[in-house]
């Protein structure tokens, strides 16, 4: 080596210098050097690298819809940390989201008691991030042999849900106050609208002074009268009403999906027969036109093209708009019925489905009959929709 420190010493070391160290006699110990390349170490994956590479091996699984709405909607903003803020119609960072956070720091029960979202969203997200993990581990692209995605504390504090969240629009919401879902049946509202309101709301459809609302006036009433789900009045064609030997039946076989634009099956998958009764057979007499043809929707907007879920709520709720610091709210039919205190408060379309059901189960009606006329079991019924009889109280034992 003295050979090697001399000539590195030297003023003209630049020349005398032997790269290849030959001239010192080195030269086979410097190609072992080189053939014993520094280990390289791969870098460790993110929870969204890996939850990215997870939606394109699961999306082929999935229904178009539920892949759009709970995996690449709902899921991923909640991975990002993102909500929706319906005022200023743009999403929010949380700051509490995991997808640039590293796999091996992930801390799944301190995210699952920080996160501000409901607990069956978390636990589904949860749930579809430990699949993706294990899928993972099968393909030998993590080190790690602990699932970061599985509750260590299972046993949750049964005050947590006693507390209040924040809803993706900022306002805060109590815990008995059920959040307006019709994606999520473990968050509907059981609530539904007296008989009163009930006939006010489609009143006020029909008379509005814009044409749009009174042409959604039939689907409103439909939907009050059948309890169908708003898909399958969205699909819902001639060829499938007035059917049978005495053409007194509907026949609910499709659901339409506006977001997606896709007519599928319905939600259980099932081919439902609701019979008739004189006040929906009138309805559907009273708008059917006179040149109806068999593939026609029943229910159109003014363009004659279908309802969505978006267009509708526009014309119930009503639309929040901000330019600079100003925001403009511009109530919708039901929402105007509620300011204007001519209906006992506000609950969202898909409500109309809870008070078909109610109203007549708090009238004597049958469980089953309904149920069977509603596409869900009688167990579903009771879960879910049907509301509180108001004109019941308790009598003294």
């Amino acid at each position: 080596m003295s050979g090697v420190g001399h000539d590195l010493l030297h003023p003209d070391w630049a020349e005398l210098f032997d790269p290849t160290f030959a001239k010192y006699g080195l030269k086979s110990q410097y190609a072992a050097l080189q053939l014993a390349a520094p280990p390289v170490v791969e870098p460790e994956l993110t929870v969204g690298a890996m939850w990215e590479d997870y939606l394109l091996w699961k999306r082929p699984q999935l229904e178009e819809t539920t892949y759009h709405s709970r995996f690449e909607g709902s899921y991923s903003n909640l991975i990002k940390g993102l909500v929706w803020n319906k005022k200023t119609q743009t999403f929010t960072d949380t700051g509490d989201g995991l997808f640039d956070t590293h796999l091996s720091a992930v801390d799944a029960d301190k995210w699952f008691s920080n996160s501000a979202r409901s607990q069956a969203v978390k636990r589904n997200t949860l749930a579809a991030l430990s699949e993706a993990f294990t899928r993972l581990q099968s393909q030998g692209k993590t080190k790690l042999t602990v699932n970061p995605f599985v509750l260590e504390n299972k046993t949750e504090n049964k005050t947590d849900k006693y507390k209040s969240t924040v809803n993706a629009d900022g306002t805060e919401r109590e815990w008995w106050d059920v959040p307006d879902n019709e994606s999520d049946a473990e968050e509907r509202d059981r609530r539904c609208f007296g008989k009163a309101d009930k006939d006010t709301i489609i009143s006020a459809f029909y008379n509005h002074k814009n044409a749009a609302p009174r042409q959604m006036a039939p689907l409103v009433e439909f939907r009050f009268l059948t309890g169908c789900r708003s898909g399958e009045a969205f699909a819902l064609r001639w060829r499938d009403c007035f059917r049978g030997k005495e053409q007194n039946n509907i026949v609910f076989s499709r659901s339409y999906e506006g977001r997606d634009k896709v007519t599928k099956n319905t939600k259980t998958g099932d081919i439902r027969i609701f019979k008739m009764y004189p006040e929906l057979r009138d309805l559907l007499l009273r708008i059917k036109p006179d040149n109806a043809q068999p593939n026609d929707l029943v229910f159109t907007k003014l363009n004659g093209k279908s309802w969505e879920t978006r267009e509708i709520n526009k014309k119930w709720y009503g639309t929040i708009q901000v330019r600079g610091e100003t925001e403009y709210h511009y109530p919708g039919v039901v929402t105007q019925l509620a300011t204007d205190g001519l209906i006992d408060g506000y609950l969202p379309f898909y409500n109309c489905r809870h008070t078909f059901i109610s109203l007549p189960a708090h009238a004597g009606t049958d469980l089953f009959l309904l149920a069977t006329a509603c596409g869900n079991s009688v167990e579903i019924i009771q879960k879910h929709y049907l509301g509180v009889n108001p004109n019941v109280s308790f009598t003294s034992i």
